[in-house]
């Protein structure tokens, strides 16, 4: 999906650009689910660019979430692999949320970005 930017180039004419749309929203995996002394690393904490209370979530739950990340070797031709998961309900009141992906996501990944697709669509 692109969305047209029109620009002047040095002659004074008009030159349309081409740019893409982002169809996801950024998040920050901030870590697991934990108490005290337990941690539960199959719920991870995801916090949304842009939510910032807890009725903000209710529009985001059940969406698909996304990891990517970049491997040593390729597979598939790209070295680029992802882990997929879903947004399950909110966390506290200041719009973190939290997530269960396919395979737990490793520890490494704390404070790195997920893509919060916009789908499925709940209206």
């Amino acid at each position: 999906v692109f969305n047209s930017l029109d620009l002047l180039d040095h002659f004074g004419s008009v030159v349309r650009m081409q740019q893409q749309i982002r169809l996801y929203s950024k998040g920050i995996f901030l870590g697991f689910k934990r108490s005290k002394v337990n941690q539960y690393n199959h719920t991870a904490l995801v916090k949304i660019q842009g939510v910032e209370d807890k009725e903000a979530t209710e529009f985001y739950l059940g969406k698909r979430v996304a990891y990517v990340y970049k491997a040593k070797t390729e597979k598939n031709g790209t070295k680029l692999r992802c882990i997929w998961g879903r947004v399950m309900r909110a966390h506290g009141t200041n719009g973190v949320v939290r997530t269960k992906f396919s395979h737990n996501l490793p520890s490494r990944a704390m404070g790195s970005r997920v893509r919060v697709m916009l789908y499925p669509s709940r209206v």
